[in-house]
């Protein structure tokens, strides 16, 4: 493997990583802009608080990962994708600075009306933001930014493959926020709450599986390199992906909603991939090879050197950061699972839950 895919294989872990952990909290503002009024939503929200409060601003580090990785290793590809799709990234960063307000402003509203604004403010960017970057991968593989920059403002991005990779970008991010959060309800020992999204959670996850499956015609035709490459050295990724995405829906119908996050995060990260065993070994599809793209080979060896760094100083710090999230709750996984059967009334009927404290 040469130098410069090795590098490319360091940067797309960072997009793997922020499609999993970012998605997933960008998928909790679907679930908070449908959770219904300030009475029959209020547990849902206080959950959702509670389960991305530790580590929403946490998640934006695999973005920053990706960007610096991307002007220092390949800095001819930053240029021609910021420039041809300025619109949809400014789109993309003005839903994730709104969504970040917001989701402060909502803890310390005076008001009701001002709590519902700046809720439905946030759960609105937190819709925005995925989209739009779903966008931008579609124009990449696509083959719609020209080497040198500057390709259409608008059909860049305005585009079948585009907007299907917005559409799948959203799907996938609330069907990974409904799995993360109904298996949240349950370990905080509110089986009546995780009971309340467990349809809604499967009825999400089959409609985000169909796009995803009838997406592959329309992409076949409109960036055929993009679909002859799903079809052929990444059909394994796209088999493992829909079977785990199979294996998570048997996994919340049946209520056993540990497994079902990992089979969960198995299925996304399995069509992340996929997208760019698809495209490689382009860059920029159609456009300019990973190889011809790459920087100097003394900057890419000192990239390497920052990443295990990084791999040693920040990623521990992140994983325990995400324990600690976690293991309050892990005590009363089983008892919860044997109850969870047993109580099924309307969310809105029953006390405010009992989410991890910030």
């Amino acid at each position: 493997m040469e130098l410069s895919d090795v590098v490319a294989t360091a940067m797309f872990t960072g997009v793997v990583l922020y499609g999993l952990f970012g998605g997933a909290d960008f998928g909790s503002g679907f679930w908070d802009l449908t959770a219904g009024g300030a009475h029959r939503g209020g547990r849902l929200r206080v959950l959702i608080d509670h389960s991305i409060g530790p580590v929403w601003e946490a998640n934006h580090v695999w973005l920053i990962y990706i960007l610096v990785f991307l002007w220092t290793a390949y800095p001819t590809v930053f240029a021609a994708i910021t420039t041809t799709l300025f619109i949809p990234l400014s789109l993309a960063l003005l839903g994730i600075v709104l969504r970040g307000a917001n989701f402060a402003f909502r803890k310390y509203s005076a008001t009701m009306s001002q709590a519902r604004l700046f809720g439905a403010l946030f759960a609105g960017a937190s819709l925005i933001a995925p989209f739009f970057l779903g966008t931008v991968a579609g124009a990449i593989a696509s083959g719609r930014v020209p080497a040198e920059g500057y390709g259409d403002q608008l059909s860049s991005w305005l585009n079948p493959t585009s907007l299907l990779g917005g559409l799948l970008a959203v799907g996938t991010s609330a069907f990974l926020a409904g799995v993360f959060l109904t298996a949240d309800a349950a370990r905080s020992g509110d089986p009546a709450l995780a009971a309340y999204l467990r349809p809604r959670v499967l009825t999400v996850s089959v409609l985000t599986g169909a796009i995803a499956i009838a997406a592959i015609v329309p992409i076949r035709h409109d960036a055929p390199t993009l679909g002859a490459g799903l079809l052929g050295r990444a059909f394994p990724l796209i088999v493992v992906s829909a079977a785990a995405g199979v294996l998570t829906l048997v996994l919340v119908y049946r209520r056993r909603y540990r497994p079902a996050r990992v089979a969960a995060v198995v299925a996304v990260a399995a069509i992340v991939i996929g997208w760019a065993v698809a495209q490689t070994p382009w860059i920029l599809v159609d456009q300019m090879l990973i190889a011809e793209a790459a920087g100097a080979r003394a900057t890419l060896q000192a990239l390497l050197i920052v990443v295990a760094l990084a791999a040693v100083t920040v990623v521990p710090a992140l994983v325990y950061l995400f324990w600690l999230t976690q293991t309050d709750a892990w005590v009363r996984d089983e008892t919860v699972h044997r109850g969870a059967g047993e109580q099924s009334e309307d969310p809105a009927r029953s006390p405010t839950p009992r989410g991890r404290s910030d």
